[in-house]
């Protein structure tokens, strides 16, 4: 589902990590940085999770991928399998200017630590404990591939400097926790299969009455989902009167988006904010607060459709 999920941002999901950066507060050496040594020409201040203050003395040079940690952090160690809010500054080397910096936003982004993940970021993250600062020094064409990154405005011959603060580890169920509740008679059946929702069962149920409709099958005994905050759900959908799913996440990892906020569907953002972490959530989405009269052709979604979906509600921070 194109403006459901929201995981990176999509600048940085072919970045390559680079490494070698120098101790926090270097004083940049004689201006006359060499490849053996890309953080001679730059000085890096600040402490973690805030914006670092990035001084240059000169043109950074580097030919291979190198990893430094500038500042150890005192909190858990990130593992694989974590989704971590992290802080991330991209720089130029060439240009010593900032390409990419999620301080800007003010707002850490949420990074699983999954065979998904760039192995370059991978290092940066996994292994290293939480509240540090680590620098990676890289040539372009090693962080971002042949063509370097123009999104960037990063050459395939620059050298690139990034900062990555590790800041938490988001907590996320196994499953939704919380009170049953009877269904409505407009909801229909979940199919389950060892533990895991695979489809919906329209046999008996109603044809939909227009209306977004929602209701917590399990009412969950978590926080209070807020506009903004990013959460961490399973989630089926399936079509009224469909015969299988056009979209799934039970049988694969759950999905993280930014909600309330419209990176996803309107119907998501009315019916999940306001939600408790825990709860199993079925929802009805008429056309209008779903894609609209368009429909989505490619997951065999047509502008008439209404959209039930079983969401069970993970996380939310």
């Amino acid at each position: 589902m194109s403006r459901r999920l929201r995981r990176f941002p999509a600048v940085l999901l072919p970045l390559v990590l680079l490494t070698g950066l120098a101790a926090c507060g270097d004083d940049g050496g004689d201006g006359e940085g060499s490849a053996a040594d890309p953080l001679s020409t730059v000085s890096i201040e600040g402490a973690p999770g805030k914006a670092p203050k990035v001084t240059w003395d000169g043109e950074m040079e580097a030919d291979k991928l190198e990893t430094e940690v500038l500042e150890e952090g005192d909190g858990a160690v990130v593992k694989e399998g974590d989704k971590v809010f992290t802080h991330i500054w991209i720089g130029n080397g060439l240009t010593q200017k900032q390409a990419f910096s999620t301080y800007d936003n003010g707002k850490p982004e949420l990074v699983p630590v999954d065979e998904n993940l760039a192995p370059i970021f991978g290092e940066a993250l996994e292994g290293q404990t939480l509240g540090s600062r680590v620098a990676v020094t890289a040539p372009a064409d090693e962080a971002f591939g042949e063509q370097g990154n123009a999104s960037l405005g990063i050459g395939n011959k620059d050298a690139v400097l990034v900062i990555v603060d590790p800041i938490s580890v988001q907590a996320v169920l196994d499953g939704p926790k919380g009170t049953e509740q009877k269904a409505p008679a407009w909801a229909p059946t979940i199919v389950e299969k060892d533990g895991n929702v695979t489809a919906l069962d329209f046999t008996g149920t109603p044809k939909p009455d227009g209306k977004l409709n929602s209701a917590a099958l399990i009412q969950g005994d978590g926080a209070t989902v807020e506009s903004g905050q990013t959460i961490t759900v399973d989630y089926l959908g399936q079509v009224y009167g469909g015969k299988k799913p056009f979209d799934e996440s039970f049988s694969k990892e759950p999905a993280s988006f930014a909600i309330g906020t419209g990176a996803v569907i309107p119907g998501w953002d009315k019916t999940l904010v306001g939600a408790k972490v825990g709860s199993r959530m079925m929802l009805a989405i008429p056309p209008e607060e779903g894609y609209g009269a368009a429909g989505k052709k490619d997951a065999g979604i047509k502008g008439t459709d209404t959209l039930y979906f079983v969401v069970d509600i993970l996380s939310a921070d």
